[in-house]
């Protein structure tokens, strides 16, 4: 798996760029804010490889965050990679992230561009992925995902775990540290239980 690219920015068309790595060029397929590089330009790409039967197709993306989001997409029943970066072209993913949070395929379908049947899929599919991030917009957002899926898993109900994690501070961005400050705050609840396994 090809995880992260740096290097210059060779070429590009429409919808990729090529990038020089020691000799060897990488096309890239990236997003309208990356394809803006110019020839020249060292440029940090974090990537997925695609593969297919037919092909090897790289997609980059300049955020970590952009490339999980895309992977999280890529979950969603129907979506392949050309519509994930599609979706990534027209919402960031802090976005994408409240609109399934909130549960609002009507705006996702608006601010995405997608049709109101796969906003509606890609809802369904990942709401409890993000489900009580929707106020956190912090670089910390996707690690809160993982502390709320940890705690669910240490069999905490969903909506105790969400609280617990809205009161730790946003500035705590280590996934370890937010669950630790989350238990210790369901530890003190005098209504903390624990849901079923």
């Amino acid at each position: 798996m090809i995880s992260l690219i740096t290097g210059k920015v060779v070429d590009g068309d429409a919808r990729s760029l090529t990038v020089d790595v020691s000799g060897i060029g990488y096309k890239i397929f990236t997003t309208a804010g990356m394809l803006e590089s110019k020839r020249g330009e060292i440029s940090t790409f974090w990537t997925y490889l695609a593969v297919r039967d037919d092909a090897l197709d790289l997609y980059g993306f300049g955020e970590k965050n952009e490339r999980e989001m895309f992977l999280s997409l890529l979950g969603v029943s129907g979506i392949g990679p050309k519509t994930a970066l599609g979706i990534l072209n027209a919402a960031n993913p802090a976005t994408i992230r409240k609109a399934v949070a909130s549960e609002d395929p009507a705006y996702l379908h608006k601010v995405s561009g997608v049709s109101r049947k796969v906003a509606e899929k890609i809802v369904l599919d990942l709401k409890d992925k993000f489900l009580g991030i929707e106020d956190v917009e912090s670089p910390a957002t996707v690690d809160a995902s993982d502390a709320l899926e940890a705690l669910t898993a240490l069999g905490y109900a969903p909506q105790e775990a969400r609280d617990a994690l809205k009161k730790v501070s946003h500035d705590v961005a280590d996934v370890a540290v937010r669950i630790r400050q989350a238990l210790t705050f369901l530890g003190t609840g005098s209504n903390s239980k624990r849901g079923k396994r």
